[in-house]
């Protein structure tokens, strides 16, 4: 979980898995209480689909309509740089990773098929194949329900407090190494 890139965060897990199983449940509950064991945490999130953080009609987006090719919101209580790729191809992982700011932890939910050591969220219910099976970037796996032959630890995805204690503990380990 060491990162590769100098000045970004130290660690990266991921947080995986099927649209509907928890993921960004998991994430928001994980947050708090790895900060309560310490660590700083930054997340990123991958979507496929179009998304705007902006409004129709308001100054930042109509600074972007005009051209711009960047838009740097800013009030006393945070900061925001959007930046269109327009018809740029969409940017790499690592690039990404590179331009966030210095944390113990970064939290990544998506980007299933990059190499960094993951969680996969996984609920039997909805019948959906395991990724772990054929990810050997897959440390954990959290779930609701037993299952069978995995070689993973497989972690209860309603305690949030042992996936928190897993993931700290495997920091550790990977430290050591």
């Amino acid at each position: 979980m060491n990162s590769q890139t100098a000045g970004g965060p130290k660690h990266i897990v991921g947080i995986i898995g099927w649209s509907g199983s928890g993921k960004t449940s998991l994430l928001s509950d994980l947050i708090p209480k790895l900060i309560q064991r310490g660590f700083s945490v930054s997340t990123m999130k991958h979507t496929h689909h179009d998304f705007d953080m902006d409004k129709p009609g308001k100054d930042s987006y109509r600074h972007r309509e005009a051209g711009a090719r960047e838009v740097l919101l800013t009030s006393k209580k945070r900061w925001a740089l959007l930046h269109e790729l327009r018809e740029d191809p969409e940017y790499e992982m690592d690039a990404l990773i590179a331009k966030m700011a210095p944390v113990d932890i970064l939290l990544i939910e998506g980007f299933k098929s990059h190499r960094y050591p993951k969680i996969e969220v996984n609920r039997p219910s909805l019948g959906k194949k395991l990724l772990c099976r054929t990810d050997d970037s897959v440390v954990a796996l959290a779930t609701d329900e037993a299952v069978q032959d995995i070689s993973i630890p497989i972690l209860d995805i309603n305690d949030v407090d042992g996936i928190a204690d897993f993931v700290v503990a495997y920091l550790r380990q990977e430290g050591e190494r």
